[in-house]
């Protein structure tokens, strides 16, 4: 895992699940190489970058 702003030069999009108040979603992109995931009220922060293997884990726990 690594923390940068890489990601911003990727297109994002909104979790399908964020809800129509948007007060607590993410955005996510796939970058060739894995997952960019951010916090869609900050896109200027950081950027969660994740290999294929963290992701699909990540993914995996998530989906329960």
């Amino acid at each position: 895992m690594d923390v940068s702003d890489s990601g911003k030069r990727s297109a994002f999009r909104k979790s399908s699940y964020s809800g129509s108040h948007n007060d607590a979603c993410v955005e996510v992109a796939g970058d060739g190489a894995g997952l960019l995931v951010r916090d869609s009220k900050d896109p200027e922060g950081g950027t969660l970058a994740l290999d294929p293997v963290a992701a699909r884990r990540l993914l995996a726990m998530l989906r329960g």
